[in-house]
């Protein structure tokens, strides 16, 4: 994915933050490979995280693609600037990573399977980026809804981290904290890759495999 030349590698201060906009980005009504609905209120049943592997036209499709998701939307989160758009985020001075809002039915996939899809497609411990994409919106993160989803995020993470360095990899950058505000990205980014099949996919895993249970939630 293309980005400007300013590959900033550090979240910037607040002070620094571009100032952003009080108005959100219009996207479609619907998604574009299922048909459902790309923005909530989603039906009770269901739940959401938010996940940043890279570039997020490759992610998303994962996701779209697991059973059990129900929609999925890409995304700016985890930084400063209100309602970013992909240009101001390309510049590293909004602080956003690029991520994915996966709404997802728990008795059909558990978070750990979730967990299990985003380990295993990217390389968590690269820090600020993914492969040839440089910069901080191509951060590892999963950003959860409450503290019980904290704790299966960060046992997962470390989990993970040990069959990592039995691999030979170094240390696991993936920032894990409680959801900050989504922002929607720009229409043409939606779906991307069903828009586009011969589009850019820096989606990539380690090779090592993510020992835990895909499970259904009771």
């Amino acid at each position: 994915m293309l980005f400007s030349k300013q590959k900033k590698l550090q979240i910037p201060a607040a002070h620094e933050a571009l100032k952003g906009r009080s108005t959100p980005i219009d996207v479609p009504a619907r998604h574009f490979v299922n048909g459902r609905p790309l923005k909530g209120p989603w039906p009770e049943n269901l739940k959401t995280i938010t996940l940043g592997l890279g570039c997020f036209w490759g992610a998303e499709r994962k996701f779209w693609q697991t059973p059990g998701v129900y929609s999925s939307a890409v995304g700016y989160s985890a930084g400063l600037t209100p309602n970013p758009t992909y240009e101001e985020v390309c510049t590293g001075m909004t602080g956003h990573n690029e991520v994915v809002l996966v709404v997802y039915d728990p008795g059909e996939i558990a978070l750990e399977g979730l967990l299990k899809v985003f380990f295993e497609n990217h390389d968590p411990t690269q820090g600020m980026r993914q492969g040839g994409d440089i910069g901080t919106q191509y951060r590892s993160g999963i950003y959860v809804n409450n503290t019980q989803e904290l704790q299966v995020a960060e046992a997962v993470r470390a989990q993970y981290a040990t069959a990592l360095a039995k691999s030979g990899y170094g240390p696991i950058t993936t920032e894990v904290m409680l959801a900050p505000e989504f922002y929607y990205a720009e229409d043409y980014h939606q779906q991307y890759l069903a828009k586009n099949p011969g589009g850019y996919c820096g989606i990539g895993g380690t090779g090592v495999a993510c020992s835990i249970g895909t499970g259904v939630e009771v």
